[in-house]
Order: structure tokens, then C-alpha cells, then sequence
């Protein structure tokens, strides 16, 4: 499949293109954005729709040259406290701080709602480039990207289309891939607890469910997901909820490490032997799952190497040119331990 070169240089909406899309001048656009008391209901609500139309924000650096650089760059994360964006966070810094750009950060809470909001105020900033977590926007936000013409690069996830510029690693794969372990170790009733149910986290499912269905295995009764933020405590609650209603598991793929320590704390508390009684896996291996007892069996995700590489695209496309390649898959890596 050949690959779509990403845009490159492609000047943002402006006031102007707002003006020539209705029919009116630019200075009477201008008015009635900061001044709508000065015009008609009837044009004000022609302009609005415009606006929302083409995705137009205001450019607070307008003042400036047309040449001018911010030297900022938007960087969209659904979270400031987990530990896998934490340490993309930082590889973004290390890649971008030394050729002269400062980060504006937005976690956008795992809602696309929020993403879309962010986006609007740090359009006004007029940055250089963008870094945006997966591909689940609002119409909106897609709107936003289109029309600023500024280099985009995805993060985390991959475009099966290849038109858009992205760094990650098959979700889906990754998820096949620990079920398919955990049943070529022999273990027959395996189940899946998820949490926060982002797209990721959905995709693993699907890996998860298609493997289980190959080997005519799969039991929805062994799913349990929970819309809630994981947390360690949350995953001893799932573990009680799973035994509940599928008391014959053998075997749990938690979605994060953090619900599969949860689990594991709480079959301590109930003298439930892992893996003997029950075999427990995580995914992203966070540094803490080496050192439970049992060690945890969990995927590896390579969070700095999507930043410093999603970073080093970005850097291309500002600069002009064309990067190798626009389709950066970095992979996982099973690390198998004593919990299975």
C-alpha cells in the first residue's frame, strides 16, 4: 500500500477565508468576533457557522511576521499521572528541548470532548507542530487538524490507512499475542479485566477475543469491564466481581499492570495461589511488576521510544522535509515471569 506524503507548509484558515466564504469583508468578520454587539443576529450566526465550518481560531500571533515561529509544539495526552504517558512526556522533552522547543501540554482526561477544547486554545498559540494521542476525535478536532495546516504526528496507535503520520504499535496485536501465550501454556479459561475503556484499551479486547475464538474458547462470562480510571485498588474490586460470576477461571489478562497488581494483592488476601490456582498477566510493564511476588508476566511497551521517535518526525515536518517513513511501528515485547 503506498503511503500519502503528509502535508507540508500548508498555511492555516484564516480571517480572510472566513470573509471570502460568506460573502462579507474581513473587517467585518473581524467585528463581529470581538465586537459582535456591532452586527446583526442574522450575520453573527452566517459567521458562527463559518467559523465552525472551516475551523477557524484566532491567531494571537498574527501580529507578528507571517514568517515567524512559535517554537512551541501541542502535545495531547489523556493523562499527566499515568505512567505511560509520564515517560512519553519525557522522551518529547529530551527530542524537542535541544532543537529549541518548549511543549504545551494538555491532558485531555481520556474524553475527546476535552481534546477538542484543548485544541481550540492552543491553536491560538499558533504552535509549530502538534502531538496527539490515538485516533478517536471529535468531527471537530478533525476539522481543527485539517484546516491549521500544521505538521500532526499520532501517537500510540497506528493508521492501517497510512495517511496519517503515526508512531506506536499494534494494540490489537499485542493483546492476541498474551492470550495466545497464556494458551499455549495450557490455561483454557482465561479472563479479560479492563478498565478505563479508551480505544486502546478496547483494541486489546479485540485481540484478546479473537484469539479465544480461534481456539474455540471464548466465554463473554469471563469479561468484566469497568468505564471507571484504573487503579491498583480497582483491580482487587474486579478480581471479587470476576469470581462472582465466572468462578472457574484459571487464568486473568488484566488491560494494565496496575489492575493486574490489584489482583494480585487481593488473591494474597484470599489465599488464592498464583499462578497454581491462577495465572495472572498484565500489560505495560510497569518497573513495579518485576518485583511482585510472583514477578508479573506482562507486555512491554516501548513509551519512550513512541515519543522520541513520534518527536523526531515531528522535527522532520517542521523542518520541511519528508520523513523515512510516516508509519512508525515500534512493536511490544512479551516478558514472561513466575505469575503464569
Amino acid at each position: 500500500m503506498s503511503e500519502r506524503k503528509p502535508r507540508i507548509g500548508q498555511s492555516r484558515t484564516t480571517l480572510s477565508d472566513v470573509a471570502d466564504y460568506i460573502g462579507v469583508s474581513a473587517i467585518t468578520v473581524s467585528r463581529a468576533l470581538n465586537k459582535p454587539e456591532l452586527v446583526s443576529e442574522a450575520l453573527r450566526v452566517r459567521i458562527d457557522e463559518a467559523v465552525q465550518t472551516l475551523g477557524y481560531v484566532p491567531n494571537r500571533a498574527a501580529r507578528a511576521l507571517a514568517s515567524a515561529r512559535s517554537h512551541s509544539v501541542v502535545v495531547l495526552v489523556p493523562s499527566l499521572s499515568n505512567t505511560v504517558f509520564v515517560d512519553t512526556l519525557a522522551a518529547i522533552h529530551d527530542t524537542l528541548y535541544p532543537s529549541g522547543y518548549q511543549m504545551l501540554i494538555g491532558d485531555t482526561r481520556y474524553s475527546a470532548q476535552e481534546e477538542e477544547n484543548l485544541l481550540r486554545t492552543y491553536l491560538e498559540y499558533n504552535p509549530d507542530g502538534i502531538l496527539i494521542t490515538g485516533f478517536d476525535h471529535t468531527p471537530a478536532t478533525r476539522s481543527l487538524l485539517g484546516a491549521a495546516g500544521i505538521p500532526t504526528v499520532h501517537m500510540m496507535e497506528l493508521d492501517d490507512s497510512a495517511t496519517m503520520p503515526c508512531v506506536g504499535f499494534s494494540q490489537f496485536d499485542s493483546g492476541y499475542a498474551l492470550t495466545r501465550f497464556l494458551i499455549e501454556k495450557g490455561y483454557r479459561r482465561i479472563a479479560f479485566l479492563a478498565a478505563q475503556l479508551d480505544p486502546r484499551t478496547l483494541k486489546r479486547g479485540e485481540g484478546y477475543r479473537a484469539a479465544l475464538r480461534e481456539a474455540g474458547l471464548y466465554s463473554p462470562q469471563r469479561e468484566l469491564a469497568e468505564p471507571s480510571p484504573s487503579s491498583v485498588g480497582l483491580g482487587a474490586q474486579l478480581l471479587d466481581r470476576l469470581l462472582e460470576q465466572a468462578p472457574d477461571c484459571d487464568a486473568i489478562f488484566c488491560n494494565n499492570d496496575d489492575l493486574a497488581l490489584g489482583v494480585m494483592f487481593q488473591c494474597q488476601r484470599r489465599h488464592i495461589a498464583v499462578p497454581e490456582q491462577l495465572a495472572i498477566a498484565g500489560f505495560n510493564d510497569l518497573d513495579a511488576s518485576a518485583w511482585t511476588n510472583p514477578p508479573l508476566t506482562s507486555v512491554a511497551t516501548p513509551r519512550y521510544e513512541i515519543g522520541r521517535e513520534a518527536a523526531l518526525m515531528l522535527l522532520a515536518l517542521m523542518s520541511g522535509r519528508a520523513p523515512v517513513s510516516t508509519r512508525v511501528d515500534l512493536g511490544y515485547r512479551l516478558v514472561v515471569r513466575h505469575s503464569t
